[in-house]
Order: C-alpha cells, then sequence, then structure tokens
C-alpha cells in the first residue's frame, strides 16, 4: 500500500487539533492560513510547504519535529501491515496483498481515539489489549 505523505501529515495535523478542541477556524487565523486552505490540508488534497506546516504548528503549539516523527511513524506501520494480513480469511478466500482505500490510520496515537475517522481498509477484527500499542489501526 502507498502512503501518500501530504496524508498522512493531514490526518495528524487534524488528530492534533481536535485533540484540543480547536476550530479549523481558529487555527487558520492563529496560522494567518486560509480556512480552505487548512482544511485541504487536512484532508490530504493539497501538499504543504515547509513554511505553512511551520505556521500550522505553531498555531498547534505542536514541534514540527514532533509532527514529523510520528508521520514517520505513522507511515512505518502502515507499510508493515501487509505482512502481517493473513492468506485467507474464514471462507477461505484470498486477501493477501488486498488493502483497499482508506486513510492512514496512526497505530502511535493518545489514548484518546474518540476522534478519528475510521475507513475500511481491511475485514480483520482489532486484537488489541488495553495498555498495548497495536501495530496496525484498521476498521473493524
Amino acid at each position: 500500500m502507498t502512503v501518500l505523505l501530504r496524508e498522512a501529515i493531514g490526518d495528524r495535523l487534524r488528530h492534533a487539533r481536535t485533540n484540543q478542541r480547536r476550530t479549523l477556524r481558529e487555527v487558520s487565523r492563529t496560522a494567518r492560513v486560509s480556512l480552505g486552505y487548512l482544511s485541504e490540508v487536512e484532508r490530504g488534497r493539497k501538499e504543504a510547504s515547509s513554511e505553512l506546516l511551520a505556521a500550522i504548528c505553531d498555531a498547534l503549539e505542536l514541534p514540527l519535529s514532533e509532527l514529523l516523527h510520528h508521520v514517520a511513524s505513522d507511515i512505518g506501520a502502515v507499510q508493515q501491515t501487509p505482512d502481517t494480513v493473513p492468506d485467507t480469511v474464514p471462507d477461505g478466500r484470498s486477501e493477501r496483498g488486498k488493502l483497499e482505500g482508506g486513510r492512514v490510520l496512526p497505530s502511535t496515537l493518545s489514548d484518546d481515539l474518540s476522534d478519528l475517522r475510521l475507513q475500511p481498509m481491511l475485514t480483520h477484527r482489532l486484537t488489541s489489549k488495553i495498555g498495548e500499542t497495536p501495530k496496525a489501526v484498521v476498521a473493524a
């Protein structure tokens, strides 16, 4: 599965903003970025420049290095996912390599996952226990 950097960055920025219970409008004003452009960045539709990322991170009081560290971890977790997919599902159909659609769902998020939008990636259930860091977060 190919992960686009702009989608991984957008997911992390949106997660940081929603965890702070801040609106797009508030962050866009603080960062001096248009609301529409910030929305496009968060949705992974626009590639943000380094200056723009720095301004958004400053507005979120999120160090740029921390954002990039988490994005790298997210991409690494998604790239490892095909190796953890079983060859078959219960009805015997082959599922290896059939990662379809969906967005980056970080495996190293905080304990509060309430604001994540789970989108279909796999049909397998999540089997981690509370307190463990899952290798990949997938839709049930």
